[in-house]
């Protein structure tokens, strides 16, 4: 069995668990998409650990599965990938996953990266402030 989006003019409106000859036998277009597979890159199953065999994911199913669908993801015939969270956000074509204009907290060394938050209009990562 296997994980597959329903897509509609590009948007994911459903994800099923199914047999390939099932999804044969439904209306639409369906894909198959795969949870262990986040920008580009095909994981360990219940890991974070990338594959060290990378080749599962070569081939007609590759261009299908960038990311793994989820009901309202987009789906350009290529990958997966999620609406911008923001307007200066870009997209990368290759992960099909959207990058900040400035590094993730963490990879400037900040402390406590989980506490910051894209602000758009400034631009920048703001450390939220903890709740008392």
């Amino acid at each position: 069995m296997a994980h597959y989006a329903k897509v509609e003019d590009g948007v994911v409106t459903n994800v099923i668990v199914a047999e390939s000859d099932h999804i044969d036998t439904l209306e639409g277009t369906w894909v198959k998409t795969s949870y262990n597979m986040w920008g580009g890159v095909y994981y360990e199953p219940n890991t974070n650990t990338p594959a060290s065999d990378q080749s599962v994911i070569t081939g007609d199913e590759a261009r299908e599965r960038k990311n793994f669908a989820s009901i309202g993801s987009l789906y350009d015939g290529t990958g997966f990938y999620a609406a911008s969270p923001f307007d200066s956000w870009t997209f990368n074509s290759t992960s099909y996953l959207w990058e900040p204009p400035e590094p993730w907290p963490e990879e400037q060394g900040l402390e406590e990266p989980e506490r910051y938050m894209w602000n758009d209009i400034d631009e920048e990562w703001q450390k939220l402030l903890p709740w008392v």
